[in-house]
């Protein structure tokens, strides 16, 4: 930036401005002498030019001081290189900028939109039911999360296909024996193989197999309803000291055929308050399968020990017996699974399906002293305390 001082009648004074060829106030060129443009004087002709914009090299401020002006004067050479700086700068911004996209676009390629892509992929394999081909996808933030549910689901999908062909593999064996056993007899006694006392024998046989069918059908409908229908289970507070007085007086006949010994014992002061909310018939069944199979493998003794634990209801179900074996806890509870002296392997099941329809959950376990132990958690519906 250049600075001119003039008087009050055009007069210049002092410049840092290099005399230069200008326009007149009239529109012609003064010229200046080659090497003297800075020893001849500024005419009040070349400032009034300057100051009125004729000429379209600078950029002219005039401002008036104390007896006179002063013009601020900017060549537009200079303006002209400051904009080619920034134009240049600005390319350099662009040309980084770009690169930074290009960079950015291909993390996201990588990151986001390859997983996705693997991800329908492996979900084209849930569609297809090859729940066993699915694969992890490696990915992080909310599609790794998603890419670990859809692994988790299709492993879920895998073991209850497999579940579902063993259940049917095991319930054709457990509905073929009695139907053999039935099959037999009543041929033999169409064609006459049987005679006499035999003939009484064959059909009692017949009988007992036929209300073995008839309970495995029963129990396998039941837990087909548990699994399937909403109205099947009518949950509604009832009053535990009544259920389990019911259950003592339903097992009392087994317990009395095998010479057992069956306590009841309470944690609370008042036993007649603890409530759980369940349906009452369906957890009952549930009690008596447990309570019928601890008498099935109890040498002397067996107890059920009534607590609470915050808001929900603890029943321990426990027996002297040899205890249940390590390989067979994990699936203790699963379908057709039986241990020693069991009957069809569908009771601990339904046990299991009620109990957590109710909203709580069945476990078991063996005891240190010896014996297996069955713990019931129920909810209550009135909060302990």
């Amino acid at each position: 930036m250049q600075a001119i001082v003039a008087d009050e009648n055009g007069n210049v004074l002092s410049r840092t401005l290099p005399l230069q060829p200008v326009l007149t106030a009239g529109g012609t060129v003064i010229p200046v002498p080659e090497g003297q443009e800075e020893t001849l004087s500024f005419s009040p002709e070349n400032l009034q030019a300057l100051q009125s914009g004729q000429d379209g090299r600078y950029i002219v401020e005039v401002s008036a001081v104390p007896q006179g002006t002063l013009t601020l004067v900017t060549p537009m050479s200079k303006v002209s290189e400051l904009e080619q700086a920034l134009f240049g700068r600005l390319l350099v911004v662009l040309g980084v900028g770009g690169i930074l996209v290009l960079l950015l676009s291909l993390v996201i390629t990588r990151k986001l939109i390859r997983p996705l892509m693997k991800l329908r992929e492996e979900l084209k394999k849930v569609k297809e039911r090859r729940f066993a081909d699915v694969r992890k996808i490696p990915a992080g933030g909310e599609i790794g999360a998603v890419a670990q549910t859809v692994y988790e689901l299709a492993g879920e999908l895998d073991r209850y296909v497999r579940v579902q062909k063993l259940f049917v593999q095991n319930a054709s064996h457990e509905l073929k024996t009695p139907l053999m056993s039935i099959a037999g007899y009543a041929e033999g006694i169409r064609d006459g193989v049987f005679e006499g006392a035999d003939v009484r024998k064959g059909l009692d046989v017949i009988l007992g197999e036929s209300g073995r069918l008839k309970k495995i059908v029963s129990e396998m409908t039941l837990l087909a309803k548990l699994d399937s229908e909403e109205d099947v289970f009518r949950p509604a507070p009832v009053p535990l000291k009544e259920l389990l007085d019911d259950t003592v007086e339903r097992i009392n006949p087994m317990l009395v055929a095998r010479e057992l010994s069956l306590q009841v014992a309470y944690e609370e002061a008042t036993p007649e308050r603890l409530t759980v909310r369940a349906d009452r018939d369906k957890l009952l069944q549930a009690l008596l399968n447990v309570v019928a199979n601890a008498a099935r493998h109890a040498r002397r003794s067996i107890e059920l020990r009534v607590g609470t634990d915050q808001d929900q209801v603890v029943i321990a179900i426990s027996d002297d017996g040899g205890g249940i074996p390590e390989e067979l806890l994990p699936h203790l509870f699963h379908r057709f699974v039986k241990g020693k002296d069991g009957e069809n392997g569908l009771g601990l099941a339904i046990s299991r399906a009620i109990v957590e329809r109710c909203g709580g959950r069945i476990e078991a376990g063996n005891r240190d002293e010896g014996g297996a132990v069955f713990s019931f958690r129920l909810p209550s519906p009135t909060p302990s305390g």
